[in-house]
C-alpha cells in the first residue's frame, strides 16, 4: 500500500487537468472514476477493473468512448493501462502519484522562502462588492427609502383596474347586436 494523500493529489490532478487543453469532460469522469477504484485498492501500486464497472461509475454509455479515453489517458501519462482482452481477468491499470510534497506548513512564519517542503495556507477574506451588499440595509433611512420605493411600486400597479371586464361578460348582452 502506497502512501497517497488524497486531498494533495486531487488538488494537484485537477491543476494540471485545467493546463490540459486536450482533455474533456469524459477524460475527467473516468480519471475520477480510475482514481475511486484505486482507492478501493488501498491505492496498491496496480490493481484490475471490470470495463463495465468503471463505465457506469463514469456514466459513460459507449464503448468506443471508453477505449479512446482510457488510451489517451494513458497515452498522455496520467495512468498505464494495459489491457487484458480477458473478459475474466479485467485490465491492468498503474495510477500514478501526482502529490508533490509531503506536508503542509501551518504557519508561514516558520517556514522559510522557497525551501519549505509543504504548501504554505494563505488565507484569502474577499467579499465581491456590488450594489446591493455597499449599502446597509438596517439603517433607519434605508428601510425608510425601501418602504417608500415598495410602495411606489404598489401605486403603479393600482393604476390599472385590475378585474377589468374587457369581454363585458359581467352585463346582459343584446344577442341581436352584431359582433
Amino acid at each position: 500500500m502506497e502512501d497517497i494523500n488524497y486531498i494533495k493529489h486531487l488538488n494537484t490532478v485537477f491543476l494540471q487537468f485545467s493546463l490540459d487543453s486536450r482533455l474533456n469532460p469524459t477524460h475527467i469522469s473516468l480519471y475520477i472514476a480510475l482514481f475511486q477504484f484505486w482507492n478501493m485498492h488501498f491505492f496498491k501500486t496496480e490493481f484490475y477493473i471490470n470495463r463495465e464497472e468503471v463505465m457506469s461509475f463514469s456514466k459513460i454509455g459507449s464503448k468506443s468512448t471508453y477505449h479512446r479515453c482510457i488510451k489517451e489517458l494513458s497515452h498522455w501519462s496520467y495512468i498505464l493501462y494495459t489491457p487484458s482482452h480477458n473478459p475474466f481477468k479485467g485490465s491492468r491499470i498503474k495510477m500514478f502519484d501526482f502529490g508533490t510534497s509531503t506536508g503542509q506548513a501551518l504557519y508561514q512564519s516558520r517556514t522559510n522562502i522557497e525551501t519549505s517542503s509543504g504548501q504554505a495556507l494563505v488565507r484569502i477574506n474577499k467579499h465581491i462588492q456590488t450594489k446591493e451588499n455597499n449599502k446597509n440595509l438596517n439603517k433607519p433611512e434605508n428601510i425608510k427609502n425601501l418602504i417608500s420605493k415598495n410602495s411606489e411600486k404598489e401605486d403603479k400597479q393600482n393604476t390599472a383596474v385590475p378585474y377589468e371586464d374587457n369581454l363585458r361578460t359581467s352585463t346582459d348582452k343584446n344577442y341581436n347586436e352584431p359582433l
